[in-house]
């Protein structure tokens, strides 16, 4: 197969083991990485963290032994989350009537089991073309609306707590300079959004902004993505193409997952930074650019320089100035807020009139430890939008996972009682539900409050 390499990342939904031992035995070479999980509970988990370029998804588990129901609803769960997801159905009961209904469902294409080595190997390379092409429209419009100076939502983003504020802070004072900026935050944190924020306010506003995603370009392509190459360069170089520095001229190159970017391409990226002149792939003149650069990652870059997997002259020439996104949970004034935010904007996408939080969510989704960060809040909210009814959503609706709470974690840096008093005040001294949102029984919790003396 020409396309080796070419698959990206692939999650296996599967309840048989023997089919994901195989299936990964068969794909490892092909593929950047693989996943795999036994049920569909997992799925969501998977789509947050690993980000999926493909899904293998099996349509029947335990449920029943045919009908595919269970794989028709995972596929809705997977749709809710991301829209243009790219979702093989298998099935070992393969008929055409199951194959129509999960096109038509959203799926992209239908692999019968057993399956065929080339075909198999056929569909999903096909499923990864569209997922690129996705992407290369999505960049498009970004770069559509920047030339035509669009705003975008992302700059009214929200962060009242004192550690969003003095981020805010730190890009009020970048705002005038020009300087390359290192983006450091967990995932799911937003640095997506703060590098959009820094491009807003910065004197290129309104010329290009560009981003590359390091982490899902395989190694050997990085050259042609950022320099761009002429007709010629290589056997599927029908026609010359514009690389993306080319495209950023005058405007901001966002590097996204810049910690994954391998040592080769570290110093062709660092040569191309330090002499201002890139060389596109098949041909023998440089070329000048002048561009603004942003990079982001969650990897810690000073232990990937101890290590000797990242350069630390790359390193101090990106990182003229260096902003740190906080996690979620270091922003417990603006879980509410952006779980509202998010409410309105699912609510008004599904044509729902959801009208809010209930008490008892809201204790919830403030006392929550988020481990995925913003984007996890966002993905609850959108699930909870979806299968709401109408009226406010319940902590039932929420369905998140009760061992997770900030109560139980000892993520918050407040004293226990402190601790205990805000969420009194926070659930109307309901205690009952205050020993439900701290994690304890109520025997405990009225053993706490004779403790600290509280009545």
């Amino acid at each position: 197969m020409d396309e080796v390499n070419k698959l990206g990342k692939i999650l296996i939904v599967d309840d048989n083991e023997d089919v994901l031992f195989a299936l990964n035995l068969l794909l490892e070479p092909y593929t950047e990485k693989i996943k795999v999980a036994t049920t569909p509970d997992r799925i969501e988990h998977f789509m947050t963290t690993f980000q999926p370029d493909l899904i293998l998804l099996d349509m029947n588990f335990s449920r029943d032994a045919i009908s595919g129901q269970e794989g028709f609803e995972s596929l809705k769960q997977i749709l809710q989350i991301d829209p243009q997801a790219i979702v093989i159905f298998m099935t070992a009961y393969a008929d055409t009537d199951k194959a129509v209904r999960a096109i038509k469902a959203g799926a992209t294409d239908f692999i019968p089991k057993p399956w065929e080595k080339e075909k198999l190997l056929a569909t999903l390379t096909s499923g990864m073309r569209l997922r690129q092409s996705q992407r290369e429209v999505n960049i498009l419009k970004e770069q559509v609306e920047a030339l035509s100076g669009q705003s975008s939502p992302e700059g009214d983003i929200i962060g009242e707590s004192p550690i969003m504020q003095e981020v805010f802070a730190t890009i009020n004072k970048l705002s005038s300079t020009d300087a390359n900026i290192l983006i450091l935050g967990e995932n799911g944190t937003g640095k997506d959004v703060i590098a959009r924020l820094l491009y807003r306010y910065s004197p290129r506003y309104g010329k290009p902004f560009v981003t590359i995603d390091l982490g899902s370009i395989p190694e050997q392509l990085f050259e042609s993505e950022l320099f761009g190459f002429e007709k010629g360069a290589f056997t599927d170089a029908k026609k010359s193409k514009a690389g993306r520095m080319e495209v950023a001229t005058n405007g901001t190159l966002f590097l996204d997952e810049i910690g994954n970017l391998a040592p080769v391409n570290q110093m062709k990226l660092l040569r191309a930074l330090q002499e201002k002149r890139y060389l596109p792939v098949g041909t023998v003149r440089e070329r000048p650019f002048d561009i603004r650069l942003i990079a982001a990652t969650n990897a810690d870059l000073e232990k990937a320089i101890a290590e000797g997997s990242f350069r630390e002259d790359l390193y101090h020439r990106l990182n003229e100035f260096t902003i740190r996104v906080p996690l979620l949970s270091e922003c417990g004034e603006d879980i509410l807020p952006l779980a509202e935010f998010f409410l309105k904007q699912f609510s008004a996408r599904y044509g729902k009139s959801v009208q809010g939080f209930d008490r008892e969510a809201a204790a919830v989704l403030r006392q929550y430890g988020w481990p995925g960060n913003i984007r996890e809040l966002k993905n609850t909210v959108r699930r909870a939008v979806v299968f709401a009814g109408e009226g406010r959503i319940s902590a039932q609706e929420l369905n998140l996972d009760q061992g997770m709470k900030l109560g139980n974690m000892i993520v918050c840096p407040e004293k226990e009682e402190q601790q205990i008093l805000r969420i009194l005040g926070q659930t109307g001294n309901n205690r009952t539900l205050t020993a439900r949102v701290l994690g304890i029984s109520r025997t405990a919790l009225y053993y706490k409050l004779r403790k600290y003396g509280i009545v």
